[in-house]
């Protein structure tokens, strides 16, 4: 009885952004907790490359894919034609995908901060949306949206961001609030500088890492395994009476003072 509080066996989990990085992690941390994992990323090549790996890692699971780009409000209506279509129902779903571009605020073209938002923010909305049929169909199920510290404080990621993972955040709390009747959880995860594709630019200035760093009581960038395993956390039935939390997954940077 108690071990089934730490496994998601028979459970079937929607990752977005899955293919590298973070969400990859996330889709490998749910399937060694039993579940069989459906895989959303926009890079076709890199997604399958993903999914036949975890496939062979986790050969007692399924592991399905299906590319499209989240920032798309068609494709994201595919996903879940998808996902229907598929006939396994659903119990958890991982909005993961995210992007960035940084710029001062006034150096942003219109596209540039209009695509952010669609892929952080309006994406998560929408597919909360459509997976809630699916999610309510079940005593106990959850939606896990990833944040990120810059929508709790001011980072240098430039402001359309910060906006983007702030509305994330409150989405998380009101629909925490609004779907806890139906059986769905909803909760976040905040992290800091996680060691992944997208911030390997950034991370490659000396100067710049060592700010970082300092900034950090741990001393060190995090991976991508640690921010997997807070999200696992939130989806497991240990995690019953949780809901609309965000858990900051940043090596102590928000707690740091003087």
């Amino acid at each position: 009885m108690t071990s089934s509080r730490w496994r998601l066996d028979g459970q079937v989990a929607l990752v977005t952004g899955a293919s590298v990085g973070i969400g990859r992690a996330i889709a490998a941390e749910l399937l060694v907790l039993g579940a069989d994992v459906m895989l959303v990323a926009r890079d076709e090549a890199q997604l399958e490359a993903t999914r036949a790996e975890l496939e062979e890692q986790f050969p007692q699971s399924q592991v399905r894919a299906f590319a499209a780009d989240v920032a798309d409000a068609e494709q994201r209506r595919e996903i879940f034609d998808w996902v229907e279509d598929l006939g396994n129902g659903l119990q958890v779903l991982v909005n993961n995908a995210g992007t960035n571009v940084r710029r001062p605020t006034m150096d942003y073209a219109d596209a540039e901060w209009r695509e952010l938002f669609e892929t952080n923010l309006f994406s998560a909305f929408e597919l909360s949306r459509f997976a809630f049929p699916l999610l309510s169909q079940h005593a106990a199920s959850s939606i896990v949206n990833v944040g990120s510290v810059s929508g709790l404080t001011h980072v240098r990621t430039g402001s359309p961001y910060g906006m983007t993972k702030a509305a994330l955040h409150q989405l998380t709390k009101n629909l925490a609030c609004e779907w806890a009747e139906d059986g769905v959880r909803v909760n976040a995860v905040a992290p800091w500088y996680i060691r992944t594709r997208r911030t390997s630019t950034s991370l490659a200035d000396p100067d710049y890492l060592d700010e970082v760093i300092d900034r950090t009581p741990m001393g060190r960038i995090g991976e991508p395994e640690e921010v997997a395993s807070a999200v696992a956390f939130l989806c497991l039935p240990a995690s019953s009476y949780v809901t609309g939390e965000c858990i900051a997954v940043d090596g102590g940077f928000l707690r740091y003072g003087f």
